[in-house]
């Protein structure tokens, strides 16, 4: 299950949830995760990725695709939103353990 870690943007101080670990909505709903989440590129290419390998396997592809990027996804979300100039605004033992699953040193 995923756990949340809330992020402040440096300049804007806009605050969004950041995940960390297996996400279970993108397991089971594919890339709409991404959309809910404004992330776009990542859910027009991975839709567009999934709708490829489910006519190419008959769904099979698509199947373990979708298992696999679970694993994934979060992690490089919250870390893309680091790049993008957030930053860890929640307790520090969450800062911590986000920081040790995404193997970010400490600034």
């Amino acid at each position: 299950m995923a756990q949340i870690v809330m992020l402040k943007h440096k300049e804007s101080g806009i605050i969004k949830k950041g995940y960390i670990g297996f996400s279970w909505t993108t397991f089971f709903f594919g890339t709409f995760p991404a959309l809910f989440r404004g992330d776009f590129i990542c859910f027009i290419g991975g839709f567009v990725v999934l709708l490829i390998l489910g006519v190419l396997t008959f769904g099979f592809g698509t199947a373990i695709a979708m298992f696999v990027w679970a694993f994934f996804y979060n992690n490089w979300y919250t870390k893309r939103l680091l790049e993008r100039g957030y930053v860890f605004d929640d307790r520090d033992e969450i800062v911590r353990e986000a920081r040790a699953r995404l193997r970010i040193a400490a600034t």
